[in-house]
């Protein structure tokens, strides 16, 4: 009795709450693929792919995969750069790194990841997004680099006042931005219906019935779209074109490995073998690679709409995949009558989403300053440069930041004016600190005894132990007079290391 009805409880659950997923994922698909620089059905298929293959596998149970809005600017600069060609070469070299990385069991190090980098990287995305779509909403051209979309907007409010159709798609993108708060502000039965495709839906609808000189989708056809491919790999000669690879893996890898970890913590569920799931997310981008589409992460807002629907298990991420292949096979031509401005205000959303608004005030009253400087500079090296750099200018500052901050030393100075000057040097005293210690040293009376306490040095490298000797040596000789140093007690390590070598 209990086996039939356990299955019958699980498809009561996760069939409705596959359909809210559904419902959700189809104008991100759609509007991610466009802002790509791609055919909108391959944001289709890798939604797909993402619910009939990655669902299937282990890793996580309850997360959704598909297209990224974190990823968007990225895959329109390889896109812009590398063709549609380039691009599916790019998805599957990175997906078979990402296979090889869970396989090496070495997923859980990705969450080792500074989470100011991250919130950096999707910050610099989310800006980047939104000023790209502003032209989208206007129906203009987004221009290609990262502040020719800042520099060009006094450009397009020119436009806007100027042109007649200009206004009438930024009133359509304006329109379908407000009915999404507005959905999502209601109450009641209503919730689980989502926002944007009822402002997608209702910005079609509105367009078609009064013939509004709005921009719609370009519809090719499943099959016109997807060109399969086994890789062009005389491209991975192009270092430009590995610098790309790797920045896809580790921000696709990251983002879903910290969408799991988000995910982890809305369920009470199996938690997330995070090597599996980096393994499940690579065979996924090598499949969606060799079908030339967009590359997949977990997504934080389709996962989340999943748990919240009530999920149990993968079914319901499998369910989404299968009407998203329905959908496209059965109505593609649906498609056509979406309003591009319609997209694009989905995804100034999205982008509004991805930025740290929350984030940062917690961080700055948290005295966490630090972390909140990370993450700016991340964000701003993306805009200013591209993906790969600005990962890498985060990552850099973060290890300085890591590195200053566990050197933290504090020297206190205790002076009776009479008898010897107690000094005391406590915390990590390494070459980053090696200045605050010696002008301190350097400033105490060349005619005084010194009794230096170091019991609370945690840790001293080589170059502040030589320079403590040097400054011991230099006030003997220099005032006749001794420096009594308090070292720290010895370790059960350090008495055997002693021991053996007195033996």
């Amino acid at each position: 009795m209990t086996s039939v009805a356990l299955p019958w409880r699980t498809l009561r659950t996760d069939l409705p709450a596959s359909l809210v997923v559904f419902l959700v994922a189809l104008p991100l698909c759609v509007g991610i693929a466009v802002a790509s620089g791609v055919p909108a059905e391959l944001g289709l298929v890798t939604g797909i792919v993402g619910g009939l293959v990655v669902g299937f596998m282990p890793g996580s149970s309850l997360q959704v995969s598909g297209p990224a809005a974190g990823l968007t600017v990225l895959v329109a600069q390889a896109v812009d750069r590398y063709g549609l060609a380039g691009l599916g070469t790019i998805v599957l070299v990175a997906g078979l790194l990402q296979v090889a990385l869970g396989l090496l069991r070495l997923g859980r190090w990705f969450r080792a990841i500074s989470v100011a980098v991250v919130q950096g990287m999707l910050a610099g995305i989310g800006m980047l997004l939104i000023v790209g779509q502003l032209y989208v909403l206007a129906g203009g051209t987004t221009p290609h680099s990262g502040p020719g979309k800042f520099t060009g907007l006094s450009g397009l409010v020119g436009e806007v006042v100027r042109s007649h159709p200009a206004r009438v798609s930024l009133a359509v993108g304006v329109a379908t931005l407000a009915v999404m708060l507005l959905w999502d502000a209601l109450p009641g039965p209503l919730r689980p219906v989502p926002g944007a495709l009822v402002a997608v839906v209702a910005a079609a609808g509105a367009t078609a019935a009064f013939e509004l000189p709005v921009d719609t989708l370009d519809v090719e056809g499943l099959l016109a779209a997807v060109r399969p491919s086994l890789g062009h790999w005389d491209t991975l000669a192009d270092v430009g074109l590995l610098a790309t690879v790797a920045t896809f893996t580790l921000v696709a890898s990251a983002e879903s490995l910290f969408s799991a970890a988000a995910v982890d913590r809305l369920h009470q569920g199996p938690r997330t073998d995070f090597d599996r799931e980096l393994v499940a997310q690579g065979t996924g981008n090598t499949l969606c690679g060799l079908l030339g589409a967009l590359p997949m992460t977990a997504v934080i807002v389709r996962s989340s709409a999943n748990v919240r629907a009530g999920a149990r298990t993968k079914a319901s991420r499998v369910l989404h995949g299968v009407w998203l292949l329905l959908f496209t096979a059965a109505v593609p031509g649906l498609l056509g009558l979406i309003p591009l401005a319609a997209l694009a205000a989905v995804l100034v959303h999205a982008g509004v989403k991805l930025m740290p608004l929350r984030t940062v005030p917690e961080l700055w009253r948290g005295q966490h300053q630090g972390e909140v400087v990370v993450l700016a500079v991340t964000a701003g090296a993306i805009v200013t440069t591209d993906m790969f750099t600005g990962v890498l200018v985060g990552l850099g500052l973060a290890v300085v930041k890591t590195a200053w901050e566990t050197s933290h030393v504090r020297v206190t100075v205790l002076d009776g004016g009479t008898g010897p000057i107690e000094v005391s040097i406590a915390g990590n005293a390494t070459f980053l600190r090696l200045p605050t210690i010696l002008t301190t040293l350097n400033g105490l009376p060349a005619d005084r005894t010194v009794r230096l306490d170091l019991r609370g040095l945690r840790h001293v490298d080589f170059a502040c132990r030589s320079a403590l000797d040097s400054w011991i040596d230099t006030h003997n000789g220099n005032a006749g007079v001794s420096v009594h140093v308090v070292a720290p007690r010895p370790t059960e390590d350090n008495r055997a290391r002693m021991a053996d070598a007195a033996e």
